[in-house]
Order: structure tokens, then C-alpha cells, then sequence
């Protein structure tokens, strides 16, 4: 078992003992999910609705314990997180957005899949098999089961789990055979953010209604959530509405395979854990967090990757 060093937790207690206040949670949220990460003082008192001094005693802990910095513009004062929170921020405010609908509890995981998911995971393998010749059985036999275990860390509910594991193991089938072969000439964009539960999945949809089929479009997560977030869910429905062929979306892990397979990778507050490789270009958008905005901050959100998307896409060809 190996425990955080006694100097590390000690330098990471003011950090903590900040966070652990409702208002200062909320704000840390608000600017984790603000357009451009910075919001004036102001707006804050808006959103939290308390007396300017009261919002200014709880800025002043954050910013005592490093979560967050000032800075003045003119007669503004705008805050935003410190650098190396942003990462910090949304991971937690994705874990604790999971947390919060309920995940599985730890007598729920498995080593394998279900008994009764077996004989549809080998019907899967079976399938997959005919689709990719040119990959070995075991290979494939592999890939489906590492693909459900994968999910099944984060899943809340297992009914569809076996379908979902074979459409993320097609998908890294997909990456592999066109990293081997290079027979998909079209360019491939791989979108990542820290959950594949908002940013990510956004930025994906908008890309395949822009370009169609003649991009090939992926997302992950660096720490996948167990489903996309409520907030964005509504505007990834839109985006989807006419595109019939269109699979309902749902978070995945970041793998090797599609980090190989990708022309450019783009992150989203995560660009720590994404391998670089040569050959790859990568684009890292400082994009705010959908998981705990309001309806206005997700739609800010939304309109700012739109944006970025439709840029994106005229530089592929």
C-alpha cells in the first residue's frame, strides 16, 4: 500500500479545509465552468446572492490557500482558479457530480462480467471477430473483455453494459486496424476532457454535424463518469436529432489505441494524462465545466465549443 508522503498531505490540508464550504464550493464550480475561467467579483455576489463582504471573506480563504488568484482590470476585480486548480477542479467536481447520482457501491464490482453477460460478451466476441479478419481471435476475445471491465469500474447500471462494451471495443478495433493499415485516409479527431460526460461528448457531436462522415470523431475520458452529465444531455439530444445513424453517446476511458489512431487530439483540462506521440497535433481548449454550471453557463459553454469546433473543422481535409 503506498500512502500520500506526511509533507504532501500537509501542503494539500489548507486546499481541503478551503474547499469544505458550501459557498466556496460553489464558487470554485462557478469558475471552473466560466467562459475563459474568470469571472468579477460582482457576478459572484450575483450567483450566491450574500452581501458583497461576506463573498469577500470566503474569496480571501481561497486565495490564502492557493485555490484561487485575483487580479484587477481597471476598476474590476476578476477571479479566477490558480494555476494547476483547473485540472485539480474538475476532476473533483466530476467525481463528486458522479458520486452524487449514485454509483455502484464496492460490493457491486466484479473481476469479470456477470454470469448472464458472458454468453452475450462471447456472441460479441463472435461478431467482432467476422468485422475485424485481419485481427486474431485472442486479440479480440481481449479487447471485449478489457472494453467491459473498463465500464463496468464506473458503471451505476448494468443492463445495456454488454452492449455498450462491444461498441467500445468495435471502436478500438476500428483504431487499431487503421493504426496498422492506414486504410481510413479520412483525418481522425480525438476529444478529451476529465469525465467524456460533457466537453468531450459536446465537442464530438458538434464536429460529426459539421464534417459528417468525412471525419472520423472520438472522445474519452481521462477519468470517465458513469453517464453524461444531466446538463448537457438535453443538448446533446438536439444535436443528435437529425442524425439517425447517430449512437447514444456515453462515457469511455482514454486508451492508447485511440490516442495512436488520432491525427489531432484535442484536450480539455486534462492534457497531463493524454500521451503525446509524434506525428499528432494536439490542441489543448481552455474550456469551462459543464458539471455543476447553471443552464446559462452550459449554453455559454456550448456556443465557446461551437466556435472552436467550426474552426477545427475548416482546417481538416
Amino acid at each position: 500500500m503506498h500512502a500520500m508522503p506526511r509533507d504532501v498531505a500537509d501542503s494539500v490540508v489548507p486546499v481541503v479545509r478551503a474547499l469544505a464550504d458550501p459557498l466556496r464550493l460553489q464558487i470554485v464550480s462557478a469558475l471552473a465552468a466560466a467562459p475563459g475561467g474568470r469571472l468579477a467579483a460582482g457576478e459572484i455576489a450575483s450567483f450566491t446572492e450574500l452581501a458583497g463582504p461576506t463573498v469577500s471573506h470566503h474569496l480571501k480563504s481561497l486565495r490564502e490557500a492557493g485555490v484561487v488568484r485575483a487580479e484587477r482590470r481597471g476598476t474590476w476585480i476578476f477571479y479566477t482558479l490558480a494555476p494547476g486548480m483547473g485540472r485539480v477542479a474538475s476532476a473533483l467536481l466530476d467525481g463528486l457530480a458522479q458520486a452524487a447520482t449514485g454509483p455502484r457501491q464496492d460490493e457491486d464490482l466484479e473481476e469479470g462480467p456477470r454470469p448472464d453477460a458472458e454468453a452475450v460478451l462471447e456472441r460479441a466476441v463472435a461478431r467482432l471477430g467476422d468485422r475485424f479478419p485481419q485481427i486474431s481471435g485472442d486479440v479480440v476475445w481481449l479487447v471485449v473483455r478489457e472494453s467491459y471491465a473498463a465500464l463496468a469500474r464506473t458503471a451505476t447500471v448494468t443492463t445495456h453494459l454488454s452492449v455498450l462494451a462491444e461498441r467500445f471495443a468495435r471502436q478500438r478495433l476500428e483504431d487499431q486496424v487503421r493504426t496498422a493499415t492506414g486504410a481510413d485516409s479520412r483525418p481522425q479527431v480525438l476529444f478529451v476532457c476529465t469525465a467524456n460526460a460533457g466537453r468531450s461528448q459536446l465537442a464530438a457531436a458538434l464536429l460529426r454535424k459539421i464534417a459528417g462522415d468525412r471525419v472520423v470523431v472520438r472522445s474519452a475520458g481521462s477519468l470517465p463518469a458513469a453517464h453524461v452529465h444531466a446538463t448537457v444531455a438535453p443538448l446533446l439530444s438536439e444535436l443528435l436529432a437529425d442524425q439517425p445513424d447517430a449512437e447514444d453517446p456515453f462515457p469511455k476511458p482514454l486508451t492508447d489505441d485511440a490516442v495512436r489512431a488520432a491525427d489531432v487530439v484535442v484536450t480539455m483540462g486534462c492534457g497531463d494524462s493524454c500521451p503525446v506521440l509524434p506525428g499528432k497535433r494536439y490542441e489543448d481548449w481552455p474550456i469551462g465545466d459543464p458539471a455543476m454550471a447553471s443552464p446559462e453557463g452550459v449554453r455559454a459553454i456550448y456556443d465557446d465549443l461551437a466556435a472552436r469546433v467550426g474552426a477545427l473543422a475548416a482546417t481538416l481535409s
